[in-house]
C-alpha cells in the first residue's frame, strides 16, 4: 500500500486527510495523481486548480517519482513565509 497524505487547505477542500492506495494500481507519482482524480467527482477541480507541492517519503520533489509498496506521498499547498 502507498500512504497518501493531504495537508492544510487541500485536506479541507478534499474532505480527506489520508488514504491508502494499492501499490499495484500506480507505478509513479503521475499515475497516482491521475488515480486520485478518479476517486471523487469533485476532486479533479480541486486537484487541478493549482500546483500542489509533493513529497515522497518526506523528500520534496517536483519530478515524476517511481513508487513502491510502503511509500508515503504527501500533497500540500505552496508555503509562504514572512
Amino acid at each position: 500500500m502507498i500512504k497518501v497524505l493531504f495537508f492544510a487547505k487541500l485536506s479541507e477542500q478534499l474532505g480527506c486527510r489520508e488514504l491508502q492506495v494499492n501499490a499495484e494500481l500506480v507505478q509513479d507519482t503521475e499515475q497516482l495523481f491521475a488515480y486520485l482524480n478518479e476517486q471523487n467527482n469533485q476532486w479533479p477541480a480541486i486537484l487541478k486548480a493549482q500546483t500542489w507541492l509533493k513529497a515522497v517519503n518526506q523528500n520534496m520533489t517536483a519530478d515524476n517519482v517511481k513508487l513502491n509498496d510502503g511509500d508515503e506521498v504527501a500533497y500540500f499547498p505552496p508555503v509562504t513565509g514572512g
